[in-house]
């Protein structure tokens, strides 16, 4: 499941951005700019829509924080600033993409899945690919040389994490925050069972091969040759 964050401070502008887009994903809201950082330095979401006048921490702030902790999730910001300087400032500070408030609903869906496409690696409209392994996101299915895979559920979402993240090292806590939630009843040890789970149905494929695991730290995907 795709994961967006919505850093607004407007509560109803920020329920409307979340019935805008929430056919896209995953929608967690909040509503400063310490807070704000706080959720998208965990690394687990896809894409982040942040306002720029912000209570505790401005969104220029936020920005240049993320990125000097090397998060690179897409940034989309949303602002009532629509100076070619304010953009620029952006821009400089990391940001993907600058839409300015008030927005038409259309805009907003299309910049959202522009960014999402791109970061996602996403070779058409929901589809992703890795060595010959194609995953389809609507049907949440996995196919390798046209035979579909039984990889589903939670699986299937840890197989597009680490798609989405190959050549990263992948915490065993990231992994379990992005596919459990914070919530979750559960333990970080159901993380060893569904990569074990995984390994196996992609054993066939020798694609299992491709995930490292790094002792006491968590697993990495190698990148794509």
């Amino acid at each position: 499941m795709i994961k967006i964050l919505v850093v607004e401070d407007d509560h109803v502008l920020s329920d409307s951005i979340k019935e805008i887009i929430q056919d896209l994903g995953e929608i967690k809201q909040v509503y400063d700019g310490e807070e704000g950082y706080y959720e998208a330095s965990s690394g687990i979401y896809d894409l982040i829509v942040l306002d720029l006048m912000l209570p505790e921490k401005n969104g220029y702030e936020v920005l240049a924080d993320l990125r000097k902790e090397n998060i690179q999730t897409p940034v989309l910001i949303l602002t009532a600033k629509d100076s070619l300087e304010n953009k620029i400032e952006g821009f400089q500070k990391g940001a993907d993409d600058y839409l300015t408030k008030p927005f038409y609903r259309e805009e907003l869906i299309m910049r959202v899945k522009a960014l999402l496409k791109r970061s996602l690696g996403l070779y058409s409209e929901n589809l992703i690919e890795y060595r010959g392994l194609e995953c389809n996101l609507s049907a949440n299915s996995a196919s390798f040389a046209g035979q579909t895979l039984p990889i589903q559920g939670k699986e299937f979402e840890l197989l597009i994490y680490f798609i989405q993240n190959k050549g990263v090292i992948l915490t065993k806590e990231q992994i379990f925050d992005r596919i459990w939630g914070f919530d979750s009843d559960t333990t970080v040890t159901v993380v060893e069972v569904y990569m074990s789970h995984l390994r196996k149905h992609l054993k066939p494929t020798g694609l299992d091969q491709a995930f490292k695991t790094l002792r006491n730290v968590g697993y990495i995907l190698e990148a794509k040759e």
